[in-house]
């Protein structure tokens, strides 16, 4: 019986184009700390790190060691230094990046339903993120942080999609089995990959992502509209 429902952020609870904020997100970092780095060897150097944590597959290692395990090695600066300097910019400068996101309706009057009907909600969004920009990208989608059971985030997890290994991590975390969750993505390939692991999946079509034309394989696929309709019948 299903009684979970995870969710990806990022164009699934967060009405957004990824790649296009990932774009802005990264111009107004590496403008923050331009007087520090050079932006585009900063933006070379977060990009290979976030590659390697999202490759990574030692659970030893939470993402956010395996990101500083890898930035370090090309950045010579003091890892206390360069957080202060990056909790600075989510505190100031990222949050101008949501100004002009509307939240979807549709998305609020879906978690609203489900939280009425007894139903464990997981923001199983990519965990490359620090919790502080996780919360901060929860609001702009007209969230809380409390709508979540549980919420991943890169100090909290040791696996990215679209590995497996973090579905598996999840469901040890949360204690459920495969056969308990929905997994409501836009991604075709991070986000469907759940039902590999027998979990029952939802593609959310208004932002989809499809970057290797795979076969849509998915329980249900629909609008956020569409989406809405079926948990209310739930």
């Amino acid at each position: 019986m299903v009684d979970t429902f995870l969710f990806d952020l990022d164009g699934t609870l967060l009405p957004v184009d990824t790649d296009k904020m990932l774009d802005e997100y990264f111009l107004s970092l590496t403008k923050k700390l331009s007087s520090y780095f050079d932006p585009h060897f900063l933006f070379k150097s977060i990009y290979q790190a976030s590659m390697d944590m999202i490759n990574n597959l030692d659970p030893s290692k939470t993402n956010k060691e395996a990101f500083f395990d890898s930035f370090l090695k090309m950045v010579n600066y003091p890892q206390e230094e360069i957080e202060a300097l990056f909790e600075e910019f989510y505190l100031n400068e990222y949050k101008e990046l949501g100004k002009n996101i509307m939240p979807n309706e549709y998305v609020k009057k879906s978690l609203e339903i489900l939280k009425k009907k007894g139903y464990k909600i997981v923001l199983a969004t990519n965990p490359v993120f620090p919790e502080i920009a996780i919360i901060e990208r929860i609001k702009w989608a007209g969230l809380e942080e409390d709508c979540f059971d549980f919420i991943t985030t890169y100090e909290n997890m040791h696996f990215c999609k679209p590995h497996i290994q973090y579905y598996e991590e999840i469901l040890e975390r949360i204690g459920k089995k495969a056969e308990n969750c929905y997994m409501v993505g836009n991604d075709v390939e991070e986000d469907l990959i759940a039902f590999k692991l027998g979990m029952k999946t939802y593609l959310i079509e208004d932002y989809m992502i499809n970057r290797n034309s795979k076969k849509i394989v998915a329980t249900q696929r629909g609008s956020y509209k569409d989406f809405y309709e079926f948990v209310s019948k739930l």
